[in-house]
């Protein structure tokens, strides 16, 4: 697919036309506080891997709702005092996977825990073992309009709250250091990074690969790949509701989260990306608040952006950082 979006001047000065709900932050305080009236109770049990140069533990802790969230904590084999955490999130339909799928960022001498996403864990890699015990709206099959009636009743309300309390288990086990933890993922993981830069204050990075959940109203409109698409199938049926989808979704924007980023950030985009079009995603870029913040640009690369090329960049910026 040759460029179809903004060229690349026009991205670096791309805003979105998205605006925040007056609620937003409010919005967000109540649904966290919400979650942590219920006790985190995270619990961390050796898992036998055949690894030996690392250490695995199988991790549950209470998320949205008080509901079970599982994770998997790796750490250093010989680690014996707190280390540099990196928190990360799954693209759309995976899940946590085996702990054999996540090696690298262990191997870079920090501890790593990477979430499950409720629900998922069902269309690619070692699949996963999270519950959503909620939601029964009428939906369009995927998650993007699970529902999307309410922004107290949308599916990524859920997974958003489950996030920040992944980073609050990860950080109450005594082998990781609450004071460098930065958060990354690709794709929905990108979406999620940007949901926890914004509602967790005290990040240390933040690493939002080819993000999804961006820029609602564009990418709804300028993209018909899946995900995304999945909001215009859902309109189509339900016609005369998007006003009320689109007030939905801007609880969840990544833009929104962005303007509220307090960490440094890496960036990163592929300019024929049409699942996670490349002005979402400068659209998010262009309103993280924080002044230290990059963006990678693969000219020809459709959603797998830098892939393997972005993971190594990711390792030289986070030297310096974590």
């Amino acid at each position: 697919m040759p460029l179809f979006d903004l060229p690349l001047d026009e991205l670096h000065a791309y805003r979105s036309a998205s605006t925040a709900p007056d609620d937003f932050d409010a919005f967000w305080t109540r649904t966290l506080t919400e979650a942590r009236e219920h006790d985190l109770d995270a619990r961390f049990e050796p898992v036998d891997t055949g690894l030996s140069t690392v250490r695995v533990l199988d991790v549950t802790f209470a998320g949205f709702g008080g509901h079970p969230v599982k994770g998997w904590l790796t750490l250093p084999a010989e680690a014996d005092a707190p280390l540099p955490l990196v928190v990360q999130f799954i693209g759309y339909g995976g899940g946590r996977g085996l702990p054999h799928e996540h090696l690298l960022w262990a191997s870079t001498g920090r501890a790593h825990f990477v979430m499950d996403t409720r629900g998922q864990g069902s269309a690619w890699g070692g699949g996963g073992g999270t519950a959503d015990p909620e939601g029964g709206a009428p939906a369009y099959p995927g998650f993007m309009t699970r529902g999307i009636d309410a922004p107290e009743n949308y599916y990524y309300r859920r997974v958003f709250t489950d996030a920040v309390r992944a980073v609050e288990a990860a950080r109450s086990h005594p082998l990781t250091d609450a004071a460098r933890t930065a958060v990354l993922g690709s794709s929905q993981g990108g979406g999620i990074t940007l949901a926890v830069g914004g509602l967790v204050p005290d990040l240390t990075a933040v690493a939002p690969d080819v993000p999804f959940l961006c820029d609602f109203p564009r990418a709804t409109t300028l993209t018909d790949r899946h995900p995304y698409r999945e909001v215009g199938l859902y309109l189509r049926t339900h016609r005369g509701r998007t006003d009320d989808a689109l007030r939905t979704l801007s609880y969840f924007d990544g833009v929104h989260f962005a303007a509220r980023g307090s960490a440094p950030a890496l960036f990163s985009t592929g300019l024929e990306d049409q699942t996670c079009p490349p002005s979402t995603v400068f659209a998010a870029f262009n309103a993280w608040s924080h002044t230290d913040k990059s963006i990678e640009v693969y000219d020809f690369n459709d959603h797998e952006g830098g892939g393997p090329f972005q993971e190594a960049a990711q390792l030289r910026w986070m030297r310096s950082r974590l």
